[in-house]
């Protein structure tokens, strides 16, 4: 007989602390994008961003799964990436500016932030483009062996890309430690995937013999769960898979798409927004297991975004780069 304190649990592999860590992430994506959109609209931030509201929980449910070592690889749309794995939003927010402390010293904007203290080798302007990124990472972790895992993050459009089928390949054949994270938020740009994408998403990793899963990617829960099983097979055997998040995208492909009418109507945004938002979803869960109250989640909202202001406010404050380095990094 042993006895001790034993910490609660939710789930066969959530604790109560990682629940309300979950929560308080996604909280704070959400409190990011919404001051990103804000600094956008009042022209203070230049050049474009794609904001990750609404797919928190994928973001979230996955970089819970991994060590600090582990590797991720982003997307264009990749600020939630990025704060899951465990980036500063101010030094996010100061790279969004083009300033100094930024983590590319404010040359590579929203769509090439990358920190490789947290094992984030980078967001990727380029459709797919990061997914050569990620299986190198995990040919590299098991030429090594040192037991980390590769993630990469993707959109469905980059179903079409040649590049993302290639390597999977190569993950099929040398059993590489990579799991493949599709984000189907539906549109690709202002095209509904159903009039890209032919046939059965999950057949096509099927075909390189990797093993793929579906998930509701508005549940942070199960998407949590599916992922710690890949993630834990890849760590132990090697094994690549593969994981399909059904998920959207709240605004436009970017800041400045607002007119979408033409290509997605308003009555399927109030619905994903009003019935499956990820954060409303778990906070309600949260309540109705006795672990938080309202009070106690509009208390973690509120930290947020005291937070997120003081982040954005560091970052304008911050000082941009000399002149003089404009050549620094750039190599021919």
């Amino acid at each position: 007989m042993t006895t001790g304190i034993t910490t609660p649990r939710l789930e066969p592999s959530i604790t109560v602390a990682r629940a309300m860590e979950m929560y308080s992430q996604m909280v704070m994506i959400r409190a990011f994008e919404d001051k990103v959109n804000d600094l956008y609209k009042r022209a203070i931030m230049p050049g474009l961003a794609h904001l990750y509201s609404g797919e928190e929980a994928v973001a979230v449910g996955v970089c819970q799964t991994l060590h600090r070592d582990d590797y991720i690889t982003s997307t264009h749309r990749g600020h939630g990436h990025c704060l899951a794995k465990g980036a500063a939003p101010d030094r996010m927010f100061a790279e969004l500016l083009g300033k100094e402390a930024g983590y590319c010293g404010g040359r590579g904007g929203s769509m090439h932030i990358a920190d490789p203290e947290t094992g984030n080798l980078g967001a990727n302007a380029i459709v797919g483009g990061s997914a050569g990124i990620a299986t190198g990472a995990a040919f590299s972790a098991k030429a090594l062996g040192n037991g980390r895992v590769a993630v990469c993050f993707f959109g469905e459009g980059a179903l079409g890309q040649g590049l993302l089928y290639e390597v999977m390949n190569l993950a099929g054949i040398w059993t590489l430690p990579v799991i493949y994270v599709c984000e189907n938020n539906h549109y690709c740009e202002y095209t509904h995937f159903s009039e890209t994408t032919a046939g059965s998403i999950l057949a096509r990793p099927a075909a390189f013999g990797i093993r793929a899963e579906q998930v509701d990617g508005q549940d942070v829960r199960a998407v949590y769960e599916a992922a710690s099983e890949l993630v834990a097979r890849a760590r132990e055997s090697g094994q690549p898979a593969f994981l399909l998040c059904d998920t959207y995208r709240y605004h436009g492909h970017h800041v400045g798409d607002i007119n979408r009418t033409y290509y997605r109507p308003k009555d399927e945004e109030h619905e994903w927004q009003s019935t499956r938002d990820p954060i409303a979803r778990f906070g309600e869960w949260l309540c109705a297991q006795g672990l938080a109250t309202s009070a106690s989640l509009s208390e973690i909202g509120a930290s947020a975004s005291a937070a997120i202001e003081a982040a954005a406010q560091f970052a304008l404050d911050a000082p941009y780069p000399l002149a003089a380095d404009v050549r620094r990094h750039v190599y021919a």
